[in-house]
């Protein structure tokens, strides 16, 4: 017998994640919202129009967050960790290529997804 998730499944473990307020480059993994918010290197707000849904790029459906450009660094640290954030919740934390950052510059972040594949 196969197995089927509609794309209204798939997209609704995706809306978590797409109801960030705020993209956050960290070092290392937070393990909570309190530590993503302590050790945020860079933070850029974020609005419905930054997430968009589409099919998966090997199956299933993806959401992808947009770039963001000239983030102003605030803390000093090496970014390997991105985070989305809501007002009190860490929803998601993926990892980015490392980079050093200094107080005073600013980075960008490229866009990326997050992906859900389709039951096998």
């Amino acid at each position: 017998m196969s197995k089927f998730a509609s794309n209204d499944v798939l997209d609704g473990s995706l809306i978590v994640a797409s109801g960030a307020t705020r993209m956050v480059a960290l070092n290392g993994q937070p393990a909570s919202f309190a530590a993503a918010e302590a050790g945020r290197l860079a933070e850029a707000a974020l609005t419905v129009a930054d997430f968009s849904f589409a099919a998966g790029d090997v199956s299933g459906r993806k959401v992808t967050v947009a770039a963001k450009a000239g983030l102003p660094v605030v803390a000093a640290g090496t970014a390997d960790h991105i985070a989305l954030l809501d007002a009190t919740r860490l929803l998601y934390v993926t990892t980015c290529p490392a980079q050093a950052l200094a107080p005073g510059g600013t980075v960008s972040i490229a866009a990326w997804a997050i992906e859900i594949g389709a039951p096998v």
